[in-house]
């Protein structure tokens, strides 16, 4: 056989391997399985907040996280799949070192958490056993809320699938004061300001069920920070539990990821004021093929638009494809073209 033709035998091997492998990442769905991590259920809109006053973040990375060079900004036009939202949008890649982001001045903006902030406060209640996630049902006090599925007795998991403010409320208080602070301070979580820990700086509710620290009021993080402190939550070496990463990232789960070739987790986030949102919110982290990133979506007030937390994990979305998955696809395109 000459020379050409086996180069052309084996470049054809190397094509049909890779397009026999699972479009879910190989291995990666099984191994979620046998480590007992489930789907968590699809979440309802987070709960309604008042408009947010922006304060500006530190663009660069603590230096305490020992990375022997600075981090790469780079600047991804996404605009398309923003279609004439407002917002930005941050992927971080530790491998590289690399933040690529789109609007940078929002990137580095910082804003009310909403509800993306039921990620550390699981955290922190599950770590310090405040939630036991077994024994995790509260009682709902009879109260009707707007959110039908917020009217009854609950559970840790499906508290944060529907994002169930009073049910968070609760564990809040019982982490307590001085807990949240150092967990904030550990994270270095925005500007780490709990001091309005009632929540009395919200006009848009009075509802003290319904208000807190971290709803439109004084605690504020940016974009690109929420992506730093995802990192420091789930990267090796984080300092936490196993079984508390574990639970939360069952949680976190978006069980319609798997069918686009990657494994997202991440919580929304929402904020309207006037029956306007100003906030919606996607941040977490994805993996594909052993290969990890750290995301956050923000959409601001836009006019003539629908801006809602799904569509922010709907952009989120595609930014991960395009992340994770072009470059498998660019690699089957030149073994095709050398065949």
């Amino acid at each position: 056989m000459g020379k050409h033709n086996w180069i052309n035998r084996i470049g054809y091997l190397a094509l049909s391997a890779l397009l026999l492998m699972p479009a879910g990442c190989a291995g990666q769905a099984e191994e979620r399985s046998q480590a007992g991590i489930e789907a968590a259920p699809e979440e309802e809109p987070a709960e309604m907040e008042a408009a947010p006053e922006e304060e500006t973040a530190s663009p660069a990375k603590p230096e305490e996280e020992g990375n022997a060079k600075p981090p790469l900004l780079q600047q991804t036009d996404w605009e398309d799949f923003f279609g004439g939202i407002n917002g930005s949008a941050v992927v971080y890649e530790p491998a590289e070192n690399r933040y690529r982001i789109y609007n940078q001045e929002a990137a580095m903006t910082r804003r009310s958490p909403c509800s993306t902030f039921k990620i550390i406060s699981s955290l922190l209640a599950l770590e310090s056993g405040v939630v036991d996630p077994d024994r995790s049902v509260r009682t709902w006090s009879g109260e009707i809320f707007w959110n039908e599925d917020w009217n009854r007795d609950i559970g840790f998991d499906e508290a944060f699938g529907t994002s169930c403010v009073w049910y968070f409320r609760q564990v809040i208080d019982e982490i307590g004061r001085e807990r949240m602070q150092d967990g904030l301070d550990k994270l270095q979580y925005g500007n780490r300001d709990i001091s309005d820990w009632e929540g009395r700086l919200n006009t848009n509710n009075r509802n003290p069920a319904l208000t807190g620290f971290w709803i439109e009021s004084s605690l504020k993080i940016s974009p690109k920070e929420q992506t730093e402190v995802m990192e420091r939550i789930f990267e090796s070496g984080s300092g936490y539990s196993r079984e508390t990463i574990g639970r939360l990232m069952q949680v976190m789960l978006l069980p319609e990821s798997e069918e686009t070739g990657i494994l997202i987790y991440g919580k929304t986030g929402m904020g309207k004021a006037a029956g306007i949102t100003v906030d919606a919110w996607y941040t977490g982290f994805a993996e594909c093929a052993g290969r990890r990133v750290y995301f956050c979506v923000h959409l601001d007030e836009t006019a003539d638009a629908e801006v809602t937390s799904s569509k922010a994990r709907e952009i989120a979305v595609k930014i991960l494809e395009e992340t994770l998955l072009s470059p498998k696809v660019i690699y089957i395109n030149h073994i095709q073209n050398t065949i």
